[in-house]
């Protein structure tokens, strides 16, 4: 099962582990993070592209505890769910995307 995490609630997600390194795996597309992006706190923020993830899983370690964020959270969930069929266990989808994130913090535009 793949956890929905409201932005407000990420870091009390993340703390669940404290042994795991948090990780904010954003999905988006390269002119959606120049859009609107979050500011890296207690988690390390790592951008790969939906389409990348394949190709590009040795960027994620076992120890990481991943939380997936798009635009509003069908493509993360997607990426949640295709990372836990390839192994991945410590995983949560960023409940309505950046768009929710920009409710939670005023500094991240909309788009």
């Amino acid at each position: 099962m793949i956890d929905q995490v409201r932005p407000a609630d990420l870091a009390a997600w993340f703390a669940q582990d404290p042994a795991a390194i948090p990780v904010l795996l954003d999905v988006r597309e390269p002119w959606e993070l120049q859009t609107a992006s979050v500011t890296p706190q207690g988690f390390t923020l790592l951008a790969i592209p939906m389409n990348e993830i394949p190709g590009r899983l040795a960027e994620l370690g076992e120890d990481h505890r991943i939380a997936c964020l798009c635009h509003h959270g069908a493509r993360s969930q997607r990426v949640a769910a295709f990372l836990n069929q390839n192994g991945f266990a410590e995983l949560a989808n960023v409940a309505g995307g950046i768009d929710a994130w920009s409710s939670h913090d005023p500094t991240v535009p909309r788009y």
